[in-house]
């Protein structure tokens, strides 16, 4: 019985849902949480790529997929933006660095019914490629820096 009783408790740790409360800042990354409810930050978000003339070129949501098939998960999307003309740029400076694009914002429901919003910088993204990349990858990276942290800033301002 003793056994059962582990094996069920066990299970209770690692069936539960998993939040972004432990999405910590790291190397390269901003990470910002919010007061926003998921949905809303995701909206928010999509409006201020908009605004900024960025294209939301990807996404994917893991809770959705989890939802079509009757799972209910903390909310998770993660959200591609680019724009051609900074791909044609990035791809005359480095070839290799066109894997790198888009660049992902990544947000994240927390346990307390926030969210939070992450992305990798656009320099810390194609830091690989400045070797080959040179004067013109580092003024792209820096250039798309603020555009990604105007994105940020104003999809997580209170309305």
């Amino acid at each position: 019985m003793r056994h059962l009783l582990s094996f069920f408790f066990l299970i209770s740790l690692t069936a539960g849902p998993a939040f972004s409360d432990s999405i910590a800042p790291r190397e390269g990354w901003q990470v910002v949480p919010t007061t926003k409810a998921y949905q809303a930050l995701v909206d928010d978000l999509k409006a201020s790529i908009k605004a900024e003339k960025m294209l939301l070129v990807t996404q994917a949501s893991a809770s959705a997929g989890a939802k079509g098939r009757g799972l209910t998960i903390p909310g998770n999307r993660v959200m591609g933006v680019y724009r051609n003309d900074y791909a044609i740029r990035m791809l005359e400076a480095s070839v290799a660095a066109g894997i790198e694009a888009p660049i992902i914002f990544y947000v994240t429901e927390n346990s307390n019914g926030t969210a939070t919003l992450s992305w990798k910088t656009p320099s810390f993204v194609f830091a690989p490629y400045m070797d080959e990349g040179g004067k013109a990858l580092e003024e792209l990276a820096a250039e798309l820096d603020g555009v990604f942290q105007i994105i940020a800033d104003n999809a997580v301002a209170s309305r």
